[in-house]
This record gives structure tokens, sequence and C-alpha cells, in this order.
């Protein structure tokens, strides 16, 4: 019997040694997407937005699958959790911009998923095919301005992203207090938006996230590549657009 055992054990292992870790994490990867387009949304005033573009429209810069998986499971968790936070109570009531406004007063469940929710939902018009290059127009003024140059701010954003402990946001934003652009970085889902204590307030210009499930099925855990191809998919006429409108007030 134990020398059964001890055989069996043996084999399974072997076999176990045969399957490449890459092919276990697909297999997880498409239980974890099949699972998550069957699971409805829990009722709530919140909606996951469509993609602006197909799966693939971003690559070879940010893959498809790592797309359909971010999109259809992660930010569609944050939606359903979000709804089932606010049902029932007064900030059910509330919109997104009042909702993140006063998220000192929400509860922990709000915060991590109204961020969740607001911060890809923004990811997704930061990004666009055929992107990349550099800004026109008053953003590239503004950029030259106040960071010197469109390579210093390039440089103090990539730090921003790559210096961010664990997993969080990299922004571009028009401070609040002195309406210039400034490059900040947020923990978890929090965002400029929030009412929070030690948060660099401000409106969002360009967002990054820089979770690992932003990346690793292409990278794994090279967080500084992911951002690399990042700056080829920009969408610098949105982002003008949002400083233009900022600027207005």
């Amino acid at each position: 019997m134990i020398k059964r055992d001890f055989l069996k054990t043996g084999l399974l292992t072997a076999l176990g040694a045969l399957v490449s870790p890459a092919l276990l994490a697909a297999a997880h990867d498409e239980k974890l997407l099949r699972e998550a387009r069957a699971t409805p949304i829990a009722d709530g005033p919140f909606t996951l937005p469509a993609l602006p573009y197909a799966f693939n429209a971003l690559e070879p810069h940010i893959d498809a699958r790592t797309m359909e998986i971010h999109h259809d499971a992660h930010h569609k968790g944050y939606v359903s959790k979000l709804n089932a936070a606010v049902m029932g109570t007064p900030a059910e009531k509330l919109s997104m911009a009042d909702l993140l406004a006063s998220m000192s007063k929400q509860s922990e469940a709000v915060r991590n998923n109204a961020g969740g929710h607001w911060n890809h939902s923004f990811f997704w018009l930061t990004m666009t095919p055929k992107g990349g290059g550099q800004p026109t127009g008053t953003l590239k003024t503004a950029i030259d301005k106040d960071f010197g140059s469109f390579d210093k701010f390039s440089e103090e954003f990539t730090k921003a992203a790559s210096s961010r402990f664990g997993s969080g946001w990299a922004w571009l934003i028009v401070d609040k207090k002195t309406g210039k652009l400034a490059v900040t970085s947020t923990p978890n889902q929090d965002n400029p938006l929030m009412d929070l204590p030690g948060n660099q307030r401000g409106l969002p210009i360009i967002g990054l996230d820089v979770w690992e499930h932003a990346y690793y099925l292409k990278h794994q855990n090279k967080r500084p590549d992911y951002i690399k191809n990042f700056w080829n998919v920009i969408n610098w006429p949105e982002a003008g657009r949002l400083y233009d409108a900022a600027k207005k007030g």
C-alpha cells in the first residue's frame, strides 16, 4: 500500500512538472474570466462602461488577454461590489463626483470600489490605438512651463509609477491649489479627486494603473517594461481636452 501510494505520488509529481507555469496561469485566467462574465453585476446605480475600442486594439503594447481580464473581470468586480456597498445607504443617492469628494466619510468598501470603478473608467479613455507621441497645443505649453520639458515630465511620471510601492496609480493632474500641472501617485484605488488626508488633490489628466493585474500576463513582475509601453498608447488629444476643461473651471 505504501509502495503504491509512493508510486502514485511520484507519477503525479512528474506529470505536474510537465505542465508549464504559463499553462497553469492561462487556465487560471480563463476560469477567472469565464466566471466573471457569467456573474451578473449587483443591482445598484452604477454600470460597467464598454471599452471604447476592441480588446486587441492596443497591441502589441498591451495585449488583448490582459484587456479582457482587466475590463470584464476586475473592473466589473469593482462595479458590482460598489453597488452592493452603497445600496440601502445614503451613498446610493450620490453621484460619483459627490461620492469621491466625500470619500473621507465613506466606508472602506465604498472607497476601494468607487475608486476602482472611477479609476478604470478613466484609464480606458487615457489610452487609444495609435496613441503615444507627445501632446500639442495648450497642454504641451503647460508641460513645458511646469516641468521644464516633455522629457522632464516623462521622467517624473515614470518615477512616480515605478516607485509606487505595491498597488496603486500614477497621475498627471491639474493641482487644485496651484492650478499647475503636477505628477502624483496614490495607493490602492485612491485618486486625486478624493478628500483624503495627505492626498494631493486635483483634476486628473492622465492616469496609469500599476496594479499587477494591469500587466502581469505580458510582463510578469517587470513594471518598468509595462510603463515604457504605456507611453505608446497615451491618448494625448483626450488629455488635452481634459486639461482645457480643467483650466476653464
